[in-house]
């Protein structure tokens, strides 16, 4: 008897399920602000969201600060950015984590220290080859790095660098000093200055309250690497910093983590629902959200729940058939119908944003200057 009551109650709950799931109205959205940005592209196979979720927004402060359509090379960032992966792993006698990953401050970095390239001058790609895939240069290089820190001997081979750049040179290519762009000749740094990116301009903001606000420190992330900085906002002026960026023309690089079953490329959503009995229904329509304040996303960031997993490019703005705000937000995951949707972007409502951002970064004009005033600097 305790069987089949058991088994009518699973019933009902299907039933209900599909019942809800086949009379939900789906999302129907009105985009506020669109700014411009280049066509979605595929990372492929790669860890690399941080590179070509920054190159694209650094496309659209090109097209911004210029008016002229760049497609800049995210391989060439990711080429200068391994031997500073590498080296951190090595010189911290493999008491690191060397990934795939990065931040967006990684590709500011590389482009004060190494410059820009259009895609047409480095693609990264072997002439045979038509999409990325570092599986096999990945494998090559962190089993290198391993043996190079547990040599028995504890002495580092003076070959390790040259070693592990001979095996980027091989997989993406050796990095450029000068290449030709529309007719006229470029070093990477001259391409970036003449394409008006000055990387001092950019500033990242995070929100959270085991660091002071107005302040800037070190964010512990595993993919932080190279330790940059983060300056630190409550949460209601980090959203404010958001908006104000995307109303005055500024797009945004975000961080974020999509690991919920309410992040969906598919449906091209990502919800914070009120109530989480069946949480993959809540991609398929509007929902009441839940409000997320400042303890809720710290308790959830320092429980594991809000991690690090992904980076993307905020756009523009919009609302649901209910008013409900949402950021329109280009991934970097290909436009193929059988895998995202809204020709690769995602909308991703204020709630989501409020818990699930790990950073944003910016250029300093789109702050407010009712904050800016207040960061220490």
């Amino acid at each position: 008897m305790k069987k089949f009551t058991i088994c009518i109650i699973l019933v009902f709950a299907f039933a209900k399920a599909v019942l809800a799931q086949d009379t939900a109205a789906p999302y129907v959205f009105t985009d506020l602000i669109h700014l411009e940005a280049t066509p979605v592209i595929s990372q492929g196979n790669t860890g690399t969201c941080w590179s070509f979720s920054t190159s694209s927004f650094l496309e659209s402060e090109i097209k911004r600060i210029t008016g002229k359509n760049v497609d800049l090379s995210e391989m060439y960032t990711v080429r200068t950015t391994y031997p500073l992966k590498a080296e951190n792993y090595v010189m911290r006698q493999g008491k690191a984590q060397f990934s795939e990953g990065g931040l967006a401050h990684d590709v500011i970095y590389s482009v004060a220290k190494y410059g820009l390239v259009p895609v047409n001058a480095y693609t990264g790609l072997a002439p045979t080859e038509n999409k990325h895939n570092h599986a096999e240069m990945v494998a090559v290089l962190e089993a290198m790095l391993t043996t190079y820190v547990d040599n028995p001997g504890r002495k580092l081979s003076k070959k390790w660098k040259p070693a592990v750049n001979a095996v980027l040179d091989t997989y993406l290519g050796a990095p450029l000093t000068t290449f030709s762009y529309e007719d006229k000749t470029y070093t990477p740094h001259d391409f970036a200055n003449a394409m008006g990116i000055k990387p001092s301009n950019y500033i990242s903001l995070t929100s959270f309250t085991h660091a002071p606000f107005y302040e800037s420190f070190i964010l512990n992330i595993p993919d932080n690497f190279s330790n940059g900085s983060f300056y630190n906002v409550p949460l209601d002026e980090f959203m404010q910093n958001i908006d104000h960026a995307l109303e005055n023309g500024f797009t945004i690089t975000l961080d974020c983590d999509v690991s919920e079953l309410t992040f969906s490329s598919k449906q091209g959503v990502a919800v914070i629902p009120a109530q989480s009995e069946n949480p993959k229904l809540a991609v398929l329509g509007p929902e009441k959200e839940k409000v997320i304040n400042q303890q809720y996303r710290q308790d959830e960031f320092e429980n594991y729940n809000t991690t690090d997993d992904h980076l993307m490019h905020i756009t523009g703005k919009a609302t649901d058939q209910y008013g409900t705000i949402y950021y329109k937000v280009k991934n970097s995951w290909g436009t193929d119908a059988d895998r995202t949707a809204y020709d690769g972007y995602v909308y991703m409502s204020a709630s989501y944003i409020r818990l699930k951002a790990i950073s944003v970064l910016m250029h300093k004009d789109g702050l407010p200057k009712s904050i800016s005033k207040k960061i220490k600097s």
